[in-house]
């Protein structure tokens, strides 16, 4: 009988052990929160993009100082545009700061150039709502050479939408690549600037 309750102890510490251990040991390791598309929920996300753009600047007095053209002439033409900035994801919202250079490929824009700050809201599987406020140059190949540079605050509001939103969620996968539709203006609404083109969020 003895030998028997012996046996039966050891028979019970031969499971109890290893079911004490797994107890022990079994850590659950959440995974770090990330976003709708999988990139990180927080931290730096840069990115780089170009853009076609259109502008038309109205025929009034401006601070800037752009000269009005006879006739009602409106100065315009269209730019290639590149992007770089960096997005600062905190949660469903995110904040940044972007730089931007265009090129006038038609019309009467030489070159642009400025700088702003970004926030909006992440919406949809990957895409984002968002509004800039910043400054900007240009410079007119209407007014030769020479011409001075023109600077103003520049406004704008717009959206990315990422390949999932819009059925193609098997091309790019989770690789940031993203379609930005955008309207900004130059001074005080003396433009209107719509613009649309593709990013890559790194």
């Amino acid at each position: 009988m003895r030998m028997f309750s012996i046996a039966a102890a050891a028979a019970v510490a031969a499971f109890a052990v290893p079911a004490f251990a797994q107890d022990t040991t079994d850590t659950t390791y959440e995974a770090a929160p990330t976003a709708p598309d999988g990139t990180r929920a927080f931290g730096i996300e840069p990115y780089v993009g170009v853009m076609g753009t259109w502008q038309s600047f109205d025929n009034e007095r401006n601070k800037a100082g752009i000269p009005q053209l006879a006739n009602g002439e409106r100065l315009k033409g269209w730019e290639v545009t590149g992007v770089a900035g960096v997005n600062v994801p905190l949660g469903p919202v995110f904040v940044g700061a972007e730089g931007n250079v265009a090129k006038g490929v038609s019309g009467d824009i030489d070159w642009e150039y400025g700088a702003a700050g970004r926030f909006g809201f992440r919406a949809g599987d990957s895409g984002m709502i968002y509004g800039k406020v910043g400054y900007q140059w240009v410079n007119f190949d209407r007014f030769g050479k020479n011409s001075p540079d023109y600077d103003g605050m520049t406004y704008g509001i717009g959206f990315e939408v990422g390949p999932k939103d819009i059925g193609l969620g098997g091309v790019t996968g989770n690789s940031g690549v993203r379609l930005r539709g955008e309207m900004s203006t130059f001074g005080t609404a003396h433009s209107l600037r719509p613009s649309l083109g593709i990013v890559t969020h790194f």
